[in-house]
């Protein structure tokens, strides 16, 4: 492919950007496998006493906060002119607040019902800013990079960051082990704070073409009222949002696995580490894979084999009851939420104007993160009384129906844009 000039910023500037997204993988993956609200955290938060409410409070924060503060940075993206360096001083903002919390955690070490709370406060605060990301980092893919090079370069760089990450989980039971509780989950959040910073300094330093054509900007008033118009003009966005929404509510699920794997399995920190380097590692080969499938494909197709993998999950989780099976339930969706975070930005570009890009994003990131968010608070006490299996029911069903959305809706209404 010929990159456009006007487009781009040409070939220079191209390549310049895929490095930055290169780099991008390789510094995020490994604080993911370190802060990860489907394993290490719900490990804390158990540890410290919490209870199940609790730590689904702790899983809906990542949805109801960023959605709260989406769309603040929505309207921010719409009136951004250089969108890669407010992005990365959002982030830079994010990650000094959070290590902020990180370094209160001794202050209340003695009083783990005050430190629940005050790590719950500081996890609030920082699923804030996530609300940026969908709207700043989804245009920025879109605008920097041409089609047929948003996949591989970044899956591989994902994948290398995910290979660094399965080493940083090696040192889980080290720490863990050899430094007293809870400043041993200090230490690891703190190294996770590190790559985070990297991944914040990497977005300043990309380019963004000057001759880039303009985001529609929009006052928060505007837009929110164009939020629903945009649903009703565009049959490609509903019927993208409808193939994803049920992918984004089986990987909200994700951290009730763990959650499973505690109260069925009584796993140990031993178990910790495998179950993390497992998610990493399935993330690396997801990445190259599913990269090379969106640039050779296209993200429906992505998407298509990700509720594969999703049903397979659900199904699976409800049929068997033993660790070792329970690795490869953990295996599938974890492949399946890689592959959706790939496929749903990518498919929110192709079926969006440039100029409404971000105004698109933050549609479906409503809807989906406001769905997710009321079924995980709903869940925790229906897994309270109910058992798990209900849980991996829903994972089944979002599955099945994002499959034949996908295929009987989806495809017709993309063809309609080529």
């Amino acid at each position: 492919m010929v990159i456009d000039k006007y487009m781009y910023g040409g070939e220079k500037n191209v390549r310049h950007n895929l490095i930055m997204f290169f780099i991008d993988g390789v510094s995020f993956m490994p604080s993911m496998a370190l802060i990860s609200i489907t394993a290490v955290i719900p490990f804390f938060l158990d540890q410290l006493g919490a209870t199940t409410f609790q730590i689904s409070l702790a899983t809906s924060m990542t949805l109801i906060c960023a959605l709260l503060a989406q769309p603040f940075f929505g309207y921010m993206a719409s009136r951004s002119t250089v969108m890669n360096k407010t992005f990365a001083k959002i982030l830079l903002c994010q990650r000094v607040l959070f290590v902020a919390g990180i370094l209160a955690i001794p202050l209340f070490s003695g009083h783990h019902p005050t430190l629940i709370v005050v790590f719950l406060v500081s996890w609030c605060i920082f699923n804030l800013f996530v609300g940026s990301y969908a709207v700043f980092f989804t245009p920025l893919v879109i605008r920097l990079l041409p089609p047929n090079k948003r996949g591989t370069i970044r899956g591989f760089g994902f994948a290398v960051g995910s290979l660094l990450g399965v080493g940083m989980t090696a040192l889980i039971p080290t720490i863990l082990g050899r430094i007293m509780f809870p400043y041993n989950y200090m230490v690891i959040f703190l190294i996770g704070g590190f790559y985070l910073f990297i991944n914040a300094i990497v977005f300043y330093f990309m380019r963004e073409s000057e001759d880039q054509k303009p985001v529609q900007p929009l006052s928060m008033v505007q837009y929110l009222k164009n939020m629903p118009i945009a649903i009703k003009e565009s049959s490609a966005l509903r019927a993208m949002i409808l193939t994803s929404i049920f992918l984004v509510i089986a990987n909200a699920m994700l951290p009730f696995y763990m959650l499973y794997a505690i109260r069925e399995f009584s796993v140990t920190e031993i178990h910790l580490a495998i179950l993390t380097g497992l998610q990493i590692f399935m993330a690396a080969i997801a990445h190259i894979i599913l990269g090379i499938i969106v640039d050779k494909f296209g993200p429906r197709i992505v998407a298509l084999i990700v509720a594969c993998l999703i049903l397979s999950a659900g199904i699976l989780a409800l049929i068997t009851n033993t660790l070792s099976l329970f690795f490869v339930v953990w295996a599938l969706a974890n492949t399946g939420n890689t592959g959706s975070m790939t496929a749903i930005s990518l498919l929110l570009g192709e079926v969006s104007p440039a100029e409404k890009l971000p105004l698109y994003v933050g549609v479906h990131f409503t809807i989906s993160m406001a769905l997710s968010a009321i079924l995980v608070l709903v869940l925790a006490p229906v897994l309270e009384n109910l058992g798990f299996a209900p849980l991996f029911l829903i994972v089944a069903i979002c599955g099945m129906t994002s499959l034949l959305i996908n295929t009987l809706l989806l495809r017709n209404r993309m063809k309609t844009l080529a």
